[in-house]
């Protein structure tokens, strides 16, 4: 076989597999506008007091059987956000927006949309929610702030250097 053919044979399954991604995403995002639709039809306003916040597995989150038994299998391994609230005198398990998860405020009232069993919006009963800390700076974030500070601090030294040897060489003469 010669280059060529194999370089048509490649780009074939490339152009099949990239027609396969279309179609198959298309069709994803279909589900997913539905979903929103179905959500923003079911949501309503409750007020609620947050008593826990935690990204759990499915399975360890609390949540009823049945659900749990509609989730795929390949979701039941991923952690979710999952919300422990007492919502009038009933203290139910919900399962947070990842969007609004570090909004939400613990052991605060607060005012959420609900749809079903799906918070999708949070807003605080007396006043506005104070935005989440920062998330912690990662190793390698942590390690080009350390040698920044670090050439700084050198580049100041040297300067300074030069200023007294400057000053040393005036004297002298």
């Amino acid at each position: 076989m010669s280059f060529f053919n194999i370089l048509i044979i490649v780009l074939v399954v490339i152009v099949a597999i990239l027609a396969i991604l279309y179609f198959v995403g298309r069709r994803l995002q279909k589900k997913q506008s539905a979903q929103q639709e179905q959500i923003e039809a079911m949501k309503q306003s409750v007020s609620m007091l947050v008593i826990d916040k935690k990204m759990l597995k499915i399975k360890d989150s609390g949540l009823p059987q049945m659900v749990i038994e509609q989730t795929p299998k390949l979701m039941r391994k991923t952690k979710l956000p999952i919300v422990k609230a007492k919502v009038g005198p009933r203290i139910m398990t919900l399962v947070a927006d990842g969007k609004i998860f570090d909004l939400i405020p613990v052991k605060k009232e607060i005012k959420a949309t609900v749809s079903g069993i799906y918070i999708t919006d949070v807003k605080g009963v007396r006043g506005s929610l104070e935005q989440a800390p920062k998330k912690k700076k990662g190793f390698m974030a942590r390690l080009r702030r350390r040698a920044e500070s670090a050439a700084e601090k050198a580049q100041a030294a040297a300067a300074a250097e030069s200023k007294n040897s400057k000053k040393s060489k005036k004297g002298k003469k």
